[in-house]
């Protein structure tokens, strides 16, 4: 039987005042960003190594207690709820750079740093680290779910840009799994297996990451269009030519007119798509140019330029706020931001259809994308407190992942699963949820690595 409260006690004399029962430090741990009730652990520990991470498991593998490890919270699908109680690992006292190798293009780093003190770190070095899921998330709360981005269309997502890992398992022990090199043959892919596995199969204590050199021109874009059909297969042209678009953001009307309000824009209430490039200045002039091109092609106009720094980042900036600008419309609202991911072919019918699904139910529900690989969001705002509402939302949510998976998608591009997507994996993977659920069991035989979530062991 799990014995919570005698590992507490261990661990309190282990690590002093770095383990707290506060009731503040616990709400704040038992907190998410979307509906899910609070669900405070325990207890929270705040270790500053990889070693005292390893003791931290070991206790409480001793005595059944379970441990779900913690970045800043910005997770959407209660990843990182304690729904079974037990201590929280915060990683925010590992938040170091251990290296940057410029000449191989990588670094090593500790699961506390966010991706913007990362980058920080980076100026000096021309280099940067690209990927962006918007939130300020840390490090190793990408590598645990997997995130992914506005950039991914041109650097990918977390398991293409996770070269290797430090991991403490479920006993205690302490593994490395990848290498410094671009490519290997040896065994498994442990690697992959830990990318993505949020915090079920083991910790994450240190990310090798492939880095990339900062590009000799940015430039930003804005282009209007009429409809959704035309904004996606604007998208679907370009990239089937190749051109080298480092971000392709969808946004509705819906959206801008929440933008326009929240961060002082004044753009057409219609739907946009939010481009940027990077090269050489000629080649991002000239494929800034084609774009243009192909917009107009499928009825888009209005294409603006932004080159200026401050430009770039004012419009990426509101577009990374999208999600409060959307709630700051209807103030006391929760919501649920959900995310599917279709082939790019089929995207303009996955959304036009959720909007029709949404309107026959006298609801209206911003959506944004990042189109070029085929991924968008939906936000439903609605009063908790309102069980129909509630009832009505999680319907919509339902059927969006089922027609996702009826065109060849999957139920999350970049959220992952944590509790809020449990019920669809089946209907996803089939019998591979089985073998899943085998993966943990071999990983975590006492359950104790932040269960509840992915997948239902015995």
């Amino acid at each position: 039987m799990p014995n919570n409260a005698q590992a507490i006690a261990e661990l309190k004399a282990h690590l002093g005042d770095r383990l707290s029962t506060a009731p503040s430090i616990l709400h704040l741990h038992g907190e998410n960003e979307t509906y899910y009730d609070n669900t405070p652990p325990d207890a929270v520990a705040f270790p500053n190594t990889t070693a005292e991470v390893s003791e931290i498991v070991k206790i409480c593998h001793k005595h059944g207690c379970p441990v779900i490890p913690w970045g800043v919270g910005t997770s959407l699908e209660g990843h990182a709820l304690p729904i079974r109680g037990g201590v929280t690992i915060d990683m925010i006292n590992m938040n170091k750079v251990i290296e940057v190798a410029p000449e191989d293009l990588y670094a090593i780093v500790e699961p506390g740093i966010t991706r913007e003190e990362l980058n920080t770190e980076l100026r000096a070095t021309g280099l940067f680290f690209p990927v962006d899921p918007g939130a300020n998330a840390t490090i190793g709360g990408m590598t645990a779910t997997s995130a992914s981005g506005t950039t991914t269309v041109r650097y990918g997502k977390m398991k293409d840009n996770v070269m290797a890992l430090e991991v403490v398992l479920a006993d205690g022990r302490i593994i490395r799994t990848g290498s410094k090199a671009k490519k290997s043959s040896a065994g498994y892919d442990l690697t992959r297996l830990f990318v993505g596995s949020e915090g079920t199969l083991g910790i994450i204590t240190q990310i090798t990451l492939k880095l990339h050199g900062q590009p000799e021109a940015i430039s930003a874009a804005v282009c209007e269009f009429p409809d959704t059909a035309s904004a996606v297969n604007s998208v679907i042209m370009a990239v089937q030519m190749g051109l080298p678009v480092a971000r392709m953001e969808y946004v509705d009307p819906m959206s801008i007119k929440a933008l326009n309000a929240y961060s002082n824009l004044s753009m057409t209430e219609t739907h946009h798509l939010f481009m940027e490039f990077h090269g050489s200045d000629s080649g991002v002039a000239e494929t800034a140019d084609r774009m243009k091109d192909i917009a107009e092609d499928f009825g888009g106009g209005g294409f603006q330029y932004a080159t200026k720094a401050e430009d770039r980042t004012k419009l990426w900036h509101a577009r990374h706020n999208a999600y409060f600008a959307m709630k700051a419309q209807k103030p006391g609202t929760d919501g649920i931001s959900t995310d599917v991911c279709v082939p790019i072919s089929k995207l303009a019918q996955a959304m036009d259809d959720t909007i029709a699904d949404v309107e026959a139910h006298g609801w209206q529900a911003p959506i944004v994308g990042h189109v070029g690989d085929g991924n968008y969001h939906v936000l439903f705002l609605f009063d908790r407190t309102n069980a129909a509402d509630l009832a009505l939302a999680k319907d919509l949510t339902a059927r969006m992942n089922m027609r996702a998976l009826e065109l060849g998608g999957t139920v999350t591009g970049e959220h992952g699963i944590g509790i809020g997507k449990m019920k669809y994996l089946e209907a996803e993977h089939g019998e591979a949820v089985n073998v899943m659920a085998d993966i943990k069991r071999a990983f975590d035989p006492t359950g104790i690595m932040n269960p509840g979530k992915i997948v239902n062991v015995n």
